[in-house]
């Protein structure tokens, strides 16, 4: 299994920005796929994750701001960035685990296969 990460960018405050992980292994839609991110001297931390069943679950932090879907014939899992602040400012990252079941999708050490990360920088 392979993610590929795309989309980051320089951003002013109060824009959007659309991230896109496309996967190469195994459909995107019989697995949960999620968006980490990781600010400079962070641990890198959940933002938002889409189910097998396409539920859908957000950070507290980027709720209502922003959106994860997938579209399955293109194999790919976007998130909709929308009023970026400054401290959105990280690398995100996509992710899927191994198995189907996941005990909790805001932990990172639930998740084997990882995209290589886009940088995100938000200026105020």
């Amino acid at each position: 299994v392979q993610l590929q990460a795309s989309g980051g960018g320089l951003v002013q405050a109060g824009g959007s920005l659309r991230l896109t992980c496309t996967a190469s292994g195994r459909p995107v839609n019989n697995y949960h796929m999620t968006w980490f991110r990781q600010a400079p001297g962070k641990e890198r931390e959940f933002v938002a994750s889409i189910t097998r069943s396409r539920s859908t679950y957000y950070a507290d932090s980027v709720k209502g701001r922003f959106t994860i879907s997938r579209d399955n014939p293109k194999n790919t899992v976007y998130l909709q960035m929308n009023s970026l602040k400054p401290e959105d400012t990280a690398v995100y990252y996509c992710a899927t685990s191994a198995g189907l079941i996941i005990s909790s999708l805001s932990l990172k050490e639930q998740y084997n296969y990882w995209g290589q990360g886009t940088q995100v920088t938000v200026s105020s």
